[in-house]
């Protein structure tokens, strides 16, 4: 017996082992490969049932996608089976990227094969192949299938696919396993977003649905599952969903499509959750009125509704601070450019994983986008679950969660306070750590506003936070690379020095962008009561406009 280098067994007559038998069919074969990363083998194999003229792909494992090889056709087809339908790509071997043969022969389990060489999107592709068999297929039908049967392939030098094993006999219909039927014939770009979407799901949340001021309020009674209820004049839609519980690994992303339906302006947007496990929530203020939650008092003598947690209440949970573009979809007709091709929509899209234990059950999700318009805009959200690698997150399932601020005016347009209260004091809070609860972190979102030359849009202006007493953290929140969007705005008035109201920098914040959080360690934050401060130096009103600093914060730890 003969072990070569590449790991691969030559099993000769006679012994017990024979992979091929005397008289034996040689046109038909199980090709067993294995895989190897930087030299070194890292488990599961992968089979070819091949018959000369069908072949099957099959790896190991439940999959949604199946790879069959018909020579006869000289083509491949990809099968996708996703809830319940299928969907095929058929794909000519003429249309497969050519390889470039190179000098020289290898040994592959005691099979002669060349050598070729191949670019697919940027990637090296070293192939050994034979083409004096009357067996033909590949491991990776990415590499063109006409080239006999594909023996090893190696990407960019160092991952590595190689047969390790060659049974001929017959192969039963079974294990060829060919459809009587192909489903859905897709051309390849349909086909590729079929197989991308099926990898993890969608839960849609919202779909086009219109925020804008002036809507007549006619919610159902109750508080009904999976629909749409509209408070605070139209301008904050909610919904109660059951969220799905959280499995080992996965990741959640929340995806916001918005585009204009008439407003022209860039506006302050907010995706959150309400919580319902205190006595008084911020659904019922949406329900009843702003009356119903409790008053932080600023020492400039306005009252803040609704902003800091309590043993009663807790403020809505930030899932995702994002703004509106200056007029995306609605007015690209109306501003053409040679040259500039509008945007139709803004996609936001945020990983919001850390989040995920208060996100799971049944939830109160909402939007909120402020404006004065009657058109206003359009948004659809979806929640997008991200299958892991299948390993335990302990500190997921024990993760302790509160949302400890949130100076956000969700219901602007029925007379909550802006976020002012800065100008006088601290924003202050007072939270209770409960026992066992350790590695606490302050996830912050903060944005300034004041829309003129002096206002706290355009003003950089330092974030200092303070936990009883001592600043823990401070930064100038600012943005400066808000010229990227400039093709998210086409009503974005134009300065006589060439410059788009769209393009200065911001408060941490652009027009047709999202505002990401920062993660502030709080080690020493222990069980019991302790005092959060936030201190930002709020700029003077001038006339009727004045600043204001929309702040968010939610503490975060671990359960012993």
């Amino acid at each position: 017996m003969r072990t070569l280098l590449t790991g691969c067994v030559l099993l000769l007559m006679g012994s017990p082992l024979f992979a091929q038998k005397k008289n034996a069919d040689l046109s038909q074969a199980v090709v067993t490969y294995k895989f190897r990363s930087n030299g070194k083998d890292v488990g599961g194999e992968l089979k070819l049932f091949t018959n000369g003229t069908q072949a099957r792909v099959a790896r190991q494992g439940k999959q949604t996608e199946e790879q069959f090889l018909q020579f006869k056709e000289a083509a491949s087809y990809q099968v996708l089976n996703n809830k319940g339908m299928a969907y095929t790509f058929k794909k000519p071997f003429s249309e497969y990227t050519k390889a470039e043969l190179l000098p020289g022969i290898d040994t592959i389990c005691g099979i002669a094969c060349k050598k070729a060489k191949l670019f697919i999107r940027s990637n090296t592709i070293e192939v050994w192949y034979n083409t004096d068999l009357k067996i033909k297929g590949t491991p990776t039908i990415s590499i063109a299938p006409d080239m006999g049967l594909v023996l090893k392939v190696i990407r960019n030098g160092n991952s590595e696919t190689v047969a390790s094993r060659i049974d001929y006999r017959k192969i039963t219909a079974e294990e060829l396993n060919w459809p009587a039927q192909w489903g859905k014939l897709l051309d390849e770009p349909a086909y590729q977003r079929q197989i991308i979407e099926s990898r993890y799901q969608t839960i849609r949340i919202f779909n086009d649905e219109q925020i804008h001021f002036g809507r007549k309020i006619e919610n159902p009674t109750g508080e009904r599952a999976n629909v749409t209820y509209h408070f605070s004049g139209g301008t904050v839609i909610l919904k109660k969903v059951k969220l799905p519980e959280t499995s080992a690994g996965q990741n959640l992303f929340a995806e916001l499509i918005q585009h204009s339906n008439g407003d022209a302006y860039d506006r302050t947007g907010s995706v959150f959750m309400i919580p319902v496990d205190r006595k008084v929530s911020f659904l019922q203020a949406l329900q009843n009125g702003l009356q119903v939650l409790p008053v932080y008092e600023g020492k400039n003598g306005k009252k803040y509704q609704g902003v800091t947690a309590t043993d009663q209440y807790l403020p809505p949970l930030e899932l995702m601070r994002f703004f509106t573009s200056f007029g995306a979809g609605h007015f690209n007709e109306q501003a053409k450019i040679q040259g500039y091709n509008w945007a139709d929509s803004v996609v936001y899209k945020q990983d919001i994983t850390a989040l995920l234990p208060s996100l799971q059950g049944e939830v109160w999700i909402g939007v909120f986008i402020g404006n004065y318009d009657k058109g206003g805009h359009k948004a659809s959200l979806n929640f997008k679950y991200y299958p892991g690698d299948g390993a335990e997150d302990k500190n997921l399932k024990k993760t302790w969660m509160m949302p400890a601020f949130n100076t956000t005016n969700l219901m602007e347009m029925a007379g909550q306070e802006y976020g002012t209260m800065f100008d006088k004091d601290s924003l202050t809070v007072t939270v209770d750590v409960p026992a066992g609860v350790k590695n606490l972190r302050l996830r912050y979102l903060t944005t300034g506003h004041g829309g003129w030359e002096n206002g706290d849009e355009f003003v950089p202006k330092q974030n200092e936070i303070f936990v009883d007493g001592k600043r823990v953290y401070h930064f100038i929140p600012w943005r400066e690379d808000c010229a990227t969007y400039r093709m998210l705005n086409p009503a974005s008035g134009n300065f006589g020095n060439g410059l788009s109201s769209s393009d200065l920098s911001r408060s941490n914040w652009c027009p047709g962008t999202i505002t990401l959080p920062v993660e502030i360690p709080l080690p020493e934050l222990k069980e019991g009561k302790h005092t959060l401060k936030v201190a930002i130096p709020l700029g003077k009103p001038e006339g009727t406009s004045f600043s204001a600093w929309n702040v968010s914060g939610v503490l975060i730890g671990e359960r012993e």
